[in-house]
């Protein structure tokens, strides 16, 4: 049953630059604090969504230029959401939760870890602080960032899927691929994503296979209030999300 689901995400999402990865609830249950667990079965089957770089261009561009009287909010959330909505309708016969990276818990903390998620899936490596041996931090504060074995920091967790009657006893356990393996690019990793962030450079702490265009570079450096002008959406539009 995962292969035939899976198989059906593939197929509507790879088009749009969307990636769907499978693991059981139990996986991502075990590792994160109750506060965060997923209320479903343990052996219930889910997908973490990730999207490439290609997804700029496959779904958001196309997106925008078919809904744009429509776009009332952040544009990316908005094409996820509307994407990730209408697989639904692939599976008439089952029931799909989705949750979305921007939903917020009325605790005000997220609605799930999407890093977490990602790195249990076998989607992309979580580094932590944890995987560094001779940690050189002392008290700061030091915050994970997940790495892509194709696109290194070029991609974004987008939300899951959950299907709660389907129940996958015998789902094996994939292993994210360790790319980033030594000490030194670790510690580099780290402290690029925490203290330079801006600059993008932890992005490429591996050699890439594929990275955001300049015009996507562009777009995602813009604050989120000048959006709209670059995808050439309407000040109506740009009023009406800053409401």
């Amino acid at each position: 049953m995962e292969r035939r689901v899976a198989e059906r995400l593939r197929g509507a999402l790879g088009p749009l630059g969307l990636e769907p990865h499978a693991f059981k609830v139990g996986w991502y249950n075990a590792v994160v604090q109750p506060a965060f667990h997923l209320p479903y079965p343990e052996d219930t089957l889910a997908f973490v969504i990730l999207s490439t770089p290609s997804m700029f261009d496959k779904a958001l561009k196309p997106f925008v230029k078919k809904e744009q009287s429509k776009i009332i909010r952040d544009p990316v959330d908005q094409c996820i959401s509307y994407h990730l909505s209408r697989v639904k309708e692939k599976f008439p016969d089952q029931r799909v939760d989705v949750m979305f990276d921007y939903e917020i818990l009325p605790s005000r903390k997220p609605k799930f870890l999407a890093q977490t998620a990602a790195h249990v899936a076998g989607a992309a490596y979580y580094y932590q602080r944890k995987d560094v041996k001779h940690d050189p931090w002392g008290k700061k504060k030091i915050y994970g960032v997940c790495i892509h074995p194709k696109y290194g920091g070029w991609f974004a967790i987008r939300g899951l899927l959950l299907f709660p009657d389907i129940q996958v006893l015998f789902l094996e356990q994939p292993a994210p691929v360790d790319c980033v393996s030594t000490e030194e690019k670790r510690i580099e990793l780290l402290e690029q994503f925490n203290f330079h962030w801006q600059d993008g450079r932890y992005r490429d702490i591996i050699e890439v296979k594929e990275r955001y265009s300049e015009e996507q570079r562009v777009y995602f450096a813009t604050p989120p209030a000048e959006r709209f002008r670059l995808l050439g959406l309407t000040q109506e539009a740009q009023r009406i999300e800053f409401q």
